[in-house]
């Protein structure tokens, strides 16, 4: 994003703000509430920084003093806002987000932290990590670094001693689930259909040390999941999402009561419809989805 200046972005703030209150009269779609005799502002970045009080309305006083508001973002004091300044604050929190959208329905970005190594071999694996988020990411359709620390906390959480995964790519998602397999003594077994990939991500475990702890299985895994050995406390799916199906029909029996099945990519525009009815209609599993980095993420508990 090219840095703005201020004055322009209060400008504009305050048209938007402006045409809130022209176009939307309270009680109507967006408006105050009946009873109020305000106009509630569409939920906007901009108008976002404006809002002082946190009220969801923008009033004369506040679009007045919209200079003045978005100076403060301003970290620098260069009269322009970057997008490290903007971004942060607004986020892109939901799929298919813009600025302004950190949660169902508008409003400002949630919270975010950044790895802290506990180790010098933990801090070698995430430097690891870095460099394959910045240099491989192309065409290899890693998840985005948040869903790979979801992936490595909820691991490790369960106290996982083995972890099935199926799509490795160049072993991006599966350096963060050995992140927490170093810590519970456990092992992995991935599965990659593409030679190439396969080849890459072995280089990458052995960059990262973790290779000893994984299993590559080169090849179909529809015809190569029937092989795995129970039993299992976590499976995480990013493949074919119309497999997914497949996948967990074939590994759910191996799976051990409180164990999860994290599947991949769980949106309306790429979920596969089957597997989502199955893992939201059975008796015995509980799930949730994580809308992570806009491509989300399904979280399934087999019960005890």
């Amino acid at each position: 994003m090219k840095k703005l200046t201020i004055g322009l972005l209060a400008a504009l703030a305050v048209v938007l703000a402006a045409y809130s209150v022209v176009a939307q009269p309270a009680g109507g779609p967006g408006g105050g509430r009946p009873g109020r005799g305000g106009f509630r502002a569409p939920r906007m970045p901009l108008v976002t920084a404006l809002d002082a009080d946190g009220n969801g309305e923008i009033s004369a006083a506040e679009i007045t003093g919209a200079a003045k508001a978005l100076k403060k973002l301003d970290e620098d004091k260069d009269g322009k806002l970057s997008r490290e300044e903007f971004g942060p604050r607004f986020g892109r929190g939901r799929p298919g987000g813009r600025p302004g959208q950190g949660r169902p329905g508008g409003g400002v970005a949630s919270f975010e932290s950044t790895p802290r190594p506990k180790t010098d071999a933990e801090k070698k694996i995430l430097a690891v990590l870095d460099d394959m988020n910045r240099n491989q990411r192309r065409g290899m359709m890693n998840v985005p670094p948040a869903d790979g620390r979801l992936l490595r906390l909820l691991t490790e959480a369960v106290g996982a001693k083995h972890v099935v995964e199926v799509g490795t790519s160049n072993g991006y998602s599966a350096i963060w689930l050995c992140l927490a397999l170093r810590t519970t003594g456990g092992k992995l077994t991935t599965f990659e259909i593409d030679k190439r990939r396969a080849g890459l991500a072995r280089e990458n475990f052995r960059r990262a040390g973790v290779e000893e702890i994984v299993t590559l299985v080169e090849g179909d895994a529809h015809k190569e999941v029937p092989k795995v050995k129970g039993p299992i406390d976590v499976v995480f799916l990013d493949a074919d999402k119309e497999g997914y199906i497949d996948y967990l029909e074939k590994l759910l029996p191996l799976l051990r009561p409180g164990g999860l099945v994290l599947a991949h990519n769980m949106n309306p525009r790429q979920a596969d419809a089957k597997y989502v009815k199955a893992i939201t209609t059975k008796a015995d599993l509980e799930t949730i989805f994580l809308h992570m980095q806009a491509a989300g993420v399904g979280v399934t508990l087999k019960k005890r």
